[in-house]
C-alpha cells in the first residue's frame, strides 16, 4: 500500500481552496494553477514538453485543460492508462451566509458546528474522517488523487511499465467542451508518442444508491444522457371562446403526465435500470401577456439510457407524444361536451387529429415543397440568432424549430421531437474486445487485493449513474444512432456540434474509482477520507499495474 493520505490531503485542500465554479474565470485560474504545479516537479521541469495547458476550442468562455504524461522506463511498452478528472465545480450560491467559506474545508467546518444538521452530517462532521467544502467530493479529491500518482510515477519512472497519462478538464458541469476539446490533444499524443491507450479511469465521485447502503461503488462504463425535446403547436383563440383553439399546454401539461416518471420509459442493461425520465422545463413561447392563448409551447426531460441508442429514445418518444396528444384530445373533446350540456351552445365536431413528426421528418417535407428557399433562409436564421448570446442551445433549438414551423403549410396542431442539447453517449464495458476484458479482469483482481484493507464493501456495478465526461473517451453507439442525435438536434453545426470521429479515435474502455461522500452539489457536501485518499488511490494503482505488467 502506498502511504499517501497526507499528501492526497494537501493536494485536496490545495485544489478545493481556488474557487473554479464553471462557466466563471475560476476555471482559468485553477487550471494555470494546476498547471504551474505539475511544472514544478523535477521530472517536469527536466521534461517541461511533457505538461501543457490548452485552452478549449469552439468555446465562448476562456478556460483551459492540463495534461501531462510520464514515460515509464521499466520495459519498452508502449500501452498507456488515461487519468482523467474534471476540475470545475457547481456554485457556491447554496452556501448563503457561509459562501466565504464555501472552498476553505477547515473553516467551513468550524462554522457548520454551530449550524442545526441534520443527524448523519453532524455525525460525519465530528468523526474526524470527513471533510465538506465545495468540490471537494465532486471532484477535487479525485483529481488529487491523480496528481499524486502522477507525482509518484515521475518520481519512479522506473516502476512504471508504459505510460500514464494525467488528464483534469475543464466545464464538466455544463457542456463537457473540456474533454472535447483534450481529445485532440490525446489524439496528437498517440500519433507523436505511439501511445496505445489501453483504459482510461475516472475519479468522479460516488455515493450510496439508497438509505443505509454500506457498498463503495467501482462503475465499468457509463450511463447515456439526452435532452429530448418537445415543440407543440396550438390553434390559438381567445380566452372567451376556449373552445374554438386548442391550448398547447393543455398538451404539453398531458405530454409530461405520460412521460414523467414513466417506469415504460426505464432502460435496462446487465440487470440495471435508469431511472425514469423527469421534465427540466415546460414553458409557452407567448413573448407577454395577452388574452389569447398561445401559438406554441416548449418542454424538455432528461432521460438516461444504458442500452438505446439515440434514435430508439426518439421512435419511443414519438410513441408517447401519439398517446398524450391522443389523450389530450379525448379529454378536450369530453369536456367541450359536457360545456356545451351547461351552456346550451352547440356541439361542433373537432377538426384536429394526433400529429407527431421528429425534426428531420419535418425538415425533410419542408426541404421538398420549398428547396433552396427554405434551406437558406433557415441558414440565415441561424446565424442571426447565433449573436443572441443570451440563449443556450436549448433555447436556441426551440427558436431554430418555431422558425422552420412557420413554412409548414398545414399549420394544425402538432408535436415535433427533436434533441437540443449535448448527447453525452453511454458507454457499456461487457468484455466484447480484448482491452475491455483487460480492464475488467484488472480491476476485479486490483477489488479483491484492496478489499481486506477496507472495513466497507467495494462493489462494481456497469454504468456509473450520473452524467460524466466519461460518456466521452468510448462509442457504443452505431452510425445510425449517432445520426439520430445529428439530424434531430437543430442547432447542429451551428450552435452545437461534436465531432465523433475524435472520440472514435481514442475509444478507450473506462471506469470510475473515485471519492466517496455525500451530498454532491449541496451545502453539505462531503468526502470520507479513509477511503478516498488512501483506498481509492491504491486501488487506481493497482489497476494501473495490472493493466501495464
Amino acid at each position: 500500500m502506498l502511504q499517501c493520505r497526507e499528501e492526497v490531503l494537501a493536494l485536496t485542500k490545495q485544489l478545493v481552496n481556488i474557487e473554479s465554479v464553471v462557466n466563471t474565470p475560476g476555471e482559468k485560474v485553477i487550471a494555470h494553477s494546476l498547471y504551474t504545479m505539475i511544472s514544478l516537479m523535477p521530472y517536469f521541469k527536466d521534461n517541461p514538453d511533457y505538461v501543457t495547458v490548452e485552452q478549449t476550442i469552439q468555446d465562448t468562455i476562456e478556460r483551459y485543460n492540463v495534461l501531462a504524461f510520464v514515460k515509464g522506463t521499466k520495459g519498452t511498452s508502449n500501452r498507456t492508462v488515461i487519468l482523467m478528472g474534471h476540475m470545475d465545480t457547481v456554485g457556491i450560491e447554496d452556501y448563503t451566509q457561509l459562501k466565504d467559506k464555501a472552498c476553505s474545508p477547515d473553516e467551513l467546518m468550524d462554522a457548520l458546528k454551530k449550524e442545526s444538521l441534520p443527524a448523519s452530517a453532524k455525525e460525519h462532521l465530528d468523526s474526524g474522517d470527513w471533510l465538506f467544502s465545495r468540490g471537494i467530493l465532486d471532484m477535487k479529491s479525485g483529481v488529487a488523487s491523480h496528481l499524486y500518482l502522477l507525482n509518484y510515477y515521475s518520481n519512479h519512472p522506473e516502476k512504471l511499465v508504459g505510460n500514464i497519462v494525467f488528464l483534469s478538464e475543464c466545464d464538466e458541469e455544463d457542456s463537457s467542451h473540456g474533454i472535447l476539446s483534450a481529445l485532440k490533444t490525446l489524439k496528437r499524443w498517440k500519433e507523436e508518442h505511439g501511445f496505445e491507450y489501453a483504459a482510461a479511469i475516472n475519479s468522479d465521485f460516488v455515493s450510496p444508491r439508497y438509505e443505509g447502503d454500506m457498498n463503495r461503488y467501482i462503475y465499468k462504463g457509463t450511463v447515456g444522457k439526452l435532452l429530448p425535446s418537445f415543440f407543440i403547436t396550438g390553434a390559438e383563440t381567445h380566452v372567451g371562446s376556449a373552445f374554438e383553439g386548442l391550448d398547447p399546454n393543455f398538451i404539453a401539461a398531458e405530454l409530461t403526465r405520460q412521460i414523467n416518471y414513466n417506469p415504460e420509459l426505464c432502460n435496462e442493461a446487465f440487470g440495471e435500470t435508469t431511472v425514469p425520465p423527469v421534465s427540466l422545463k415546460q414553458t409557452d413561447l407567448k413573448p407577454s401577456y395577452t388574452v389569447q392563448t398561445a401559438l406554441a409551447a416548449y418542454v424538455y426531460y432528461n432521460f438516461f439510457i444504458h442500452s438505446w441508442s439515440p434514435k430508439e429514445v426518439l421512435d419511443k418518444l414519438k410513441d408517447q407524444a401519439a398517446i398524450a396528444f391522443t389523450n389530450a384530445l379525448t379529454t378536450f373533446n369530453e369536456r367541450y361536451k359536457h360545456y356545451s350540456l351547461l351552456s346550451g351552445e352547440p356541439y361542433m365536431q373537432l377538426p384536429w387529429k394526433p400529429r407527431v413528426f421528429t425534426y428531420e421528418e419535418m425538415e425533410q417535407m419542408l426541404v421538398k415543397e420549398n428547396g433552396d428557399l427554405f434551406v437558406a433562409h433557415m441558414k440565415s436564421f441561424k446565424e442571426v440568432l447565433l449573436q443572441n448570446t443570451e440563449l443556450d442551445t436549448r433555447m436556441f433549438s426551440a427558436r431554430v424549430v418555431e422558425e422552420a414551423w412557420k413554412w409548414m403549410k398545414d399549420k394544425s396542431p402538432a408535436i415535433i421531437v427533436f434533441y437540443s442539447s449535448l448527447y453525452s453517449p453511454r458507454i457499456e464495458l461487457s468484455g466484447k474486445t480484448a482491452a475491455e476484458l483487460d480492464l475488467i479482469h484488472a480491476l476485479d483482481e486490483a477489488v479483491v487485493e484492496i478489499q481486506p484493507e477496507y472495513p466497507h464493501p467495494i462493489v462494481t456495478r456497469n454504468f456509473f449513474p450520473y452524467i460524466s465526461d466519461m460518456s466521452f473517451v468510448a462509442l457504443s453507439d452505431d452510425e445510425e444512432g449517432i445520426s439520430a442525435v445529428s439530424k434531430n438536434n437543430p442547432g447542429w453545426g451551428t450552435k452545437h456540434y461534436v465531432d465523433y470521429q475524435d472520440i472514435r479515435d481514442i475509444n478507450v474502455p473506462v471506469i470510475n474509482i473515485g471519492p466517496y461522500g455525500l451530498d454532491a452539489h449541496k451545502k453539505l457536501e462531503r468526502m470520507e477520507m479513509t477511503y478516498s485518499l488512501e483506498i481509492v488511490p491504491n486501488l487506481t494503482n493497482l489497476v494501473i499495474k495490472k493493466l501495464l505488467k
